[in-house]
């Protein structure tokens, strides 16, 4: 490959890394949804652009760019389900009645609704297929067609998954339990959260596995000590931003606040290792992640034993 063609070809990508990232937020919705979990979602995310930018030196022209990560997202997704034994067969139905598309009514609109605020993680329990047609068209308002055209389906088959899905989810909502209150924060998540909030950046570092790693959405992995212990530096230069423990789908996270704001902008989680941080997965970078979770502030001054 020549210089040209190498200038070419960096600009291109460079084209497509602007472009996705206008599209996460929306390709995490539907991958959460799908997923059934937040973080799950993000994940499915990250590895639909980087098999994007893998096969974007194949590709001579280039795609239209929602459909072509949308598909990519959906089958890695499927994938994923798949090697969880969470897929489940299921007949396609004749279609039921939709109001007209172009001129939903009012019970269509409220439908809509009822899916977009629906928690994430209750998607879950839906079929497959009935999951993927409520995201594409309550969630993300998708046409019958495209999503007909994502999921290889008719257009009759798409609307009888819809019609039997949105029966289904409201039969979910309606028999869902309240949301679990926190339960006790460990002691090294306490630990963590106060050297922050008190900006004991040393102490912090001093946490850190030899082989820690650290995960910032599309930036490069961090790994080793050292490299990782910038992460404080950074931190250290923001002012106003205060953690506290939390729990986002059972598990023990910790909420970030910035500034004097009421509502936690993202959220971070730690991995340990003989009482030591092997991992960091910090969502500043991906914000939108937060948007859907189902986080449980936990109680302050409230820590488990050990």
């Amino acid at each position: 490959m020549n210089a040209s063609s190498s200038t070419q070809n960096r600009d291109r990508r460079a084209e497509l890394l602007a472009l996705t990232a206008e599209l996460r937020p929306a390709l995490h919705r539907y991958c959460a949804r799908l997923m059934g979990s937040v973080i799950d979602g993000e994940d499915v995310v990250q590895d639909t652009l980087a098999r994007a930018l893998a096969a974007f030196d194949e590709i001579d022209e280039m795609p239209e760019l929602r459909p072509w990560l949308f598909r990519i997202a959906h089958n890695r997704a499927i994938d994923v389900l798949r090697s969880r034994a969470l897929r489940k067969a299921e007949p396609i139905e004749a279609a039921g009645d939709l109001a007209d598309e172009a001129n939903p009514d009012p019970m269509e609109a409220l439908m809509r609704q009822e899916a977009v605020e629906t928690a994430v993680s209750r998607f879950a329990e839906l079929p497959l297929l009935q999951r993927s047609v409520v995201i594409l068209k309550d969630v993300l308002d998708e046409s019958l067609k495209d999503i007909a055209a994502l999921l290889d389906l008719s257009v009759d088959a798409v609307k009888a998954h819809l019609a039997r899905g949105r029966g289904r989810l409201r039969e979910i909502n309606a028999h869902a339990a309240t949301l679990a209150e926190a339960r006790p924060v460990s002691a090294a998540v306490a630990r963590y959260v106060a050297l922050f909030n008190s900006q004991n950046w040393d102490g912090l570092r001093a946490l850190l596995a030899d082989d820690v790693r650290l995960h910032q959405s599309t930036y490069p992995l961090r790994a080793g000590a050292a490299d990782v212990g910038m992460f404080f530096t950074i931190y250290a230069k923001f002012e106003g931003v205060r953690l506290q423990p939390a729990w986002v789908e059972g598990r023990e996270v910790i909420a970030v606040f910035e500034k004097a704001a009421s509502r936690p902008s993202y959220f971070m989680w730690l991995e340990w290792r003989n009482n030591r941080i092997s991992f960091i997965r910090d969502y500043r970078y991906a914000r939108y992640v937060v948007d859907g979770a189902e986080l449980v502030l936990a109680a302050e001054g409230k820590t488990s034993a050990g």
